[in-house]
């Protein structure tokens, strides 16, 4: 199975990369992610409950991350089992770019099913997976994204405040550290769209 698409992020790329890296908010919209953990450089271990058609399992999952250039894009390896449900197995490619206020997240996704999943029909699998998509970039742009209406606002101010200077007290992140979660956080989500299938 492939899948490419394109969703507009209403948020900064900074803000978008640093929610695609945080294990809590992807844990939020992943359909049926019950946990994220991290469980070595760049690995995460994901364990979520799906729906294909008849098909319903729990799913344990681990995904990686690899070729990282924060806050642009980032690759991620992923392999699921789900007992007698059967298995997925793929690779996802992600980048994010600047569409003036807002993200362009771009993503492609290659994915191998088997067992059970395998069994019940491309179709299906298909539409499953645009399903909890959907309902991922629903999620994450209510969680992450501005309204429509206030990015609009925001967009035609004339008025723009001086920014605000840092805190000194606020701990220092490293960029590999912020990558490292927004890698992971993708990889959750391509997990969870594989374990789909």
């Amino acid at each position: 199975m492939e899948m490419t698409g394109e969703q507009l992020i209403r948020a900064t790329q900074a803000d978008t990369w640093a929610a695609l890296n945080d294990p809590a908010i992807l844990k939020q919209c992943v359909p049926g992610c019950e946990s994220i953990e991290l469980t070595g450089d760049n690995e995460y271990a994901v364990l979520m409950t799906a729906r294909v058609g008849p098909v319903s399992a729990k799913f344990k999952g681990r995904m990686t991350l690899s070729s990282i250039v924060a806050p642009n894009s980032y690759s991620i390896a992923f392999e699921g089992q789900g007992g007698v449900a059967g298995f997925a197995k793929g690779s996802a490619d992600v980048s994010l770019s600047a569409a003036g206020h807002d993200t362009r997240l771009a993503y492609k996704v290659k994915a191998n099913v088997g067992g059970k999943l395998a069994q019940i029909g491309s179709r299906l699998v298909d539409a499953a997976a645009n399903k909890v998509a959907n309902e991922f970039f629903a999620a994450f742009n209510e969680k992450v994204g501005k309204p429509a209406h206030a990015a609009a606002e925001e967009h035609h101010d004339a008025h723009h405040p001086e920014p605000v200077p840092r805190d000194p007290d606020l701990p220092q992140v490293s960029d590999a550290s912020l990558a490292f979660f927004a890698a992971g956080a993708l990889v959750v989500f391509v997990v969870s769209l594989l374990t789909m299938l």
